[in-house]
């Protein structure tokens, strides 16, 4: 097996990602994959909200949309160009999160282009989508079959350690994995840095970029830099086509249990009926709610972002990530600016 089959095999699963995440119907023979397995797909696709309320059918399909723009044959090919290809392969363990749909598959795609072995551990609460489309990957290139292992409980031998989790699951990591080369991956939001400026339209993807995935992953803006005297009206009339959230009973519980702490305390809070608005400088703010504060200059914003560099995974504006660009990170945009695909080449 060499790297120019992966790149194959992965380019092709993602034509099949694309197919699904476009809702269409069985794109035929050339997909690689017979229609029965193509509709059970789409049935597991369907049946996600079951195992988590979060993984509603939109979710899973914007997330294979979003993998399906990595995987095809020019940009994994330009992307792994920089690396080198392990003829050694080392058992790398990957300790998988579960806010968003297949959050792990970028860890899963390095170890198994590195020419690695992905030794992975799912979350509980992103448990049957890997193993499916896994088990297509397999049917393109049989061989990974020997370099891909899942598993739901413990992970077995390793030589090496990708683990994503809470800063509390940090501290467990440590424990038991902190003698393993490492990378260990904590609690991390976005913010978004306003000047008054924003059209109704780049308002609008900020949109996108709070609540996709219901505001659940690290790259989900929660919190507002804002001038002094911010007018949040055009901001509340842009954001105003995403308010069918309120709908889903999660978040709603969010919601309501939020807005109910603050009035009960007679907290200043601003309201449009499905997002909370609350001035704090706290960068981390609850789900359904946005955290936001005032800032006089460049130098206020410079010095925010470099005190919570640690906490941040994406800073959305002008002169940052593009408005609405949060969730479609490239390939060589990695977590926590960790470059893993280096670090598994140093093994």
């Amino acid at each position: 097996m060499n790297r120019d089959q992966i790149i194959s095999a992965f380019s092709q699963l993602g034509a099949v990602f694309q197919s699904l995440g476009n809702g269409n119907e069985y794109p035929g023979t050339t997909s690689g994959i017979i229609e029965t397995e193509f509709n059970d797909l789409q049935i597991i696709i369907n049946k996600q909200v079951q195992y988590n309320g979060w993984f509603t059918k939109e979710n899973v399909r914007q997330s294979l949309t979003a993998l399906s723009s990595w995987l095809t044959k020019e940009e994994l090919t330009n992307w792994l160009a920089p690396y080198n290809w392990s003829d050694k392969p080392k058992r790398v363990g990957i300790i998988m999160a579960g806010n968003i749909p297949l959050v792990g598959f970028h860890d899963l795609l390095c170890v198994v282009a590195s020419g690695n072995t992905a030794v992975c551990k799912m979350s509980s609460e992103d448990k049957t989508l890997l193993p499916a489309f896994v088990n297509i990957l397999f049917n393109f290139l049989p061989e990974l079959n020997q370099r891909i292992l899942l598993s739901a409980g413990k992970i077995g031998e390793i030589d090496a350690v990708i683990a994503t989790g809470s800063n509390n699951s940090a501290l467990y990591f440590e424990q038991y994995f902190g003698k393993y080369p490492h990378i260990f991956r904590k609690n991390r939001t976005s913010l978004a840095v306003l000047t008054g400026k924003e059209t109704k339209e780049e308002l609008t993807k900020l949109g996108e970029d709070i609540f996709a995935y219901f505001g659940l992953g690290c790259r989900n803006v929660s919190h507002l830099l804002v001038p002094e005297n911010y007018d949040f009206k055009l901001f509340f009339e842009a954001i105003f086509q995403f308010g069918d959230i309120i709908n889903h009973h999660k978040y709603c519980n969010n919601y309501d249990y939020n807005k109910a702490v603050y009035l009960l305390n007679l907290l200043p809070i601003l309201d449009n009926n499905f997002i909370l608005l609350r001035e704090s400088i706290e960068l981390h703010s609850p789900l359904a709610m946005l955290h936001y504060h005032t800032y006089e200059n460049q130098q206020d914003i410079q010095h925010y972002i470099t005190q919570h560099k640690d906490e941040l995974q994406v800073v959305v504006g002008h002169g940052y990530t593009d408005f609405g660009a949060a969730q479609c990170p490239s390939l060589s945009d990695y977590a926590d600016d960790v470059d893993t695909m280096n670090w598994l080449n140093t093994l």
